[in-house]
């Protein structure tokens, strides 16, 4: 099939528009990960004089850092709208986020739509695949206290081991209210398979749009930070307790993310931007953590309740390109989320002075010891 000039035209003018956006984020990445991190190696006598003020600081570079990756899909027409409850009358108050995971693109996304509420970005905290330790973003993360988890029978006990002493050292410490993680523990496309297996056995719902999740770190992480006076359990250390004078975990946002016909957006799409517009939608339900059984075996009917929800909210979605009502609703209310092109360049523009201005302080540096 012959390709006309004009296809030629449109292909060429992808390659390139590709080329030059993944330049703009190679340098990006050059300038505003060092700088993020030489910004809090020259603070650290502020971290050992008056450490909350130190994570409030650090807190504030790591939403800028979010609200960076961000803007390379928001300027290349990928955004977002946003469906059910609003999760911004909760944004004060400590969250656990439970995410469907269909691409590398979804962590994406969740930076781009909690820039706009609140201080959620900047005082959460991630539970990602391991692998992305030793992603560009992985020593952002590691500074920032996020915690990496590995897959796989063979580590899961250790895991969430791991888990809860990481809670209990950094979660309060560095006064984090929002927690998100992937109950499903993988990608929709690799894990579907062995899920319907799974349910096939054990006489559970068949799902295609997302797969059963996994109970390990959801229910460490309600143990761990819901307060004694709602379940009965420490919520991450009597010390912490008292200097933080946290209420305990109070929500869980129940977060379905749908993309148009289906397909998901990468990683790869996000940064080099050669896919059309397109809109993703995300929903949020809001459940009181009171509300959430602590029992193994009902917290798992609980939550596998929340992912058959999912399939349907994914079902109405595809077959209508809109979710559902709310109960009690008679028509469904989407919000556009929006971000400023200022403020975005702002952002983009400072960490390119900070990068100019560190490389200006190591050569007089350099000068003078040489």
């Amino acid at each position: 099939m012959a390709v006309t000039l004009e296809q030629a035209r449109r292909v060429g003018y992808t390659c390139l528009k590709a080329l030059l956006r993944f330049a703009f984020m190679v340098a990006n990445n050059l300038v505003a990960i060092p700088s993020y991190i030489l910004y809090l190696i020259v603070l650290q006598p502020l971290r050992v004089l008056d450490s909350k003020s130190f994570w409030y600081i650090e807190g504030v570079l790591f939403k800028w850092l979010l609200a960076m990756v961000a803007s390379w899909g928001w300027w290349a027409g990928y955004t977002v709208v946003e469906w059910g409850d609003d999760v911004k009358a909760v944004s004060e108050d400590e969250a656990m986020v439970l995410v469907n995971h269909q691409a590398t693109g979804d962590v994406c996304t969740l930076m781009m739509c909690l820039q706009d509420k609140g201080t959620v970005v900047r005082q959460m905290m991630w539970l990602m695949d391991h692998i992305f330790k030793y992603t560009n973003f992985g020593i952002v993360s590691l500074i920032h206290g996020d915690f990496f988890i590995r897959q796989g029978r063979a580590h899961r006990d250790q895991q969430l081991v791991l888990l809860k002493e990481h809670l209990e050292k950094y979660y309060r410490s560095r006064n984090r209210k929002w927690i998100v993680l992937f109950p499903e523990g993988g990608f929709l496309r690799k894990r579907r398979e062995t899920s319907q297996a799974f349910a096939k056995k054990n006489n559970l719902p068949f799902l295609k749009h997302v797969t059963l999740p996994r109970l390990g770190a959801t229910q460490v992480i309600l143990k761990t930070l819901v307060a004694p006076q709602e379940n009965g359990t420490p919520a991450g250390g009597d010390a912490v307790i008292k200097e933080s004078k946290s209420k305990g975990l109070q929500w869980v946002i129940d977060t379905t993310i749908a993309y148009p016909k289906g397909e998901p957006i990468d990683i790869q799409t996000w940064i080099l931007g050669y896919r059309q517009p397109a809109v993703t939608h995300v929903h949020y339900r809001i459940f009181p953590v009171k509300d959430v059984p602590a029992e193994p075996e009902a917290l798992t009917h609980w939550l596998y309740q929340r992912f058959i929800e999912k399939e349907d909210l994914l079902t109405h979605f595809y077959e209508t390109g809109a979710f559902p009502p709310l109960q009690g609703q008679t028509k469904a209310i989407s919000r556009e989320m929006t971000l400023s092109n200022l403020w975005l360049v702002g952002i983009q523009s400072l960490a390119f002075l900070s990068g100019g201005m560190w490389y200006c302080i190591f050569q007089y540096f350099y000068h003078c010891l040489f």
